[in-house]
């Protein structure tokens, strides 16, 4: 209960600062890149990110795409991948799922 209320938390500030206009060319999966990001920092507080990065878009259905990223994190000296999936809808720019799933290095 308490990562999902973090989960939250951490969202409605992303959506808020997402909100601030700039005249710079953002990515498309940007605003998807920072809520993965802050998912992440949520989940695990107490481990370093060692490297991200955009696995890419696929389409999942009419207007639905789902973007990947992927993390290298370090925790107690033991490295580990966390890949985050954002599906959203492209035409109103809501989300609609997120799946995190952690992948321990052998």
């Amino acid at each position: 209960m308490k990562k999902v209320i973090m989960m939250i938390l951490g969202l409605l500030v992303i959506l808020q600062f997402g909100s601030i206009s700039t005249h710079a060319q953002k990515p498309a999966y940007e605003k998807y890149g920072k809520i993965a990001i802050a998912v992440v920092q949520a989940d695990y507080p107490e481990v370093e990110i060692t490297d991200y990065e955009y696995k890419g878009r696929k389409t999942i259905g009419k207007n639905q795409v789902e973007d990947d990223f992927s993390f290298l994190v370090v925790e107690k000296g033991n490295k580990f991948k966390v890949t985050v999936a954002v599906q959203h809808d492209l035409t109103n720019e809501k989300l609609l799922s997120l799946k995190v799933t952690e992948q321990k290095e052998k």
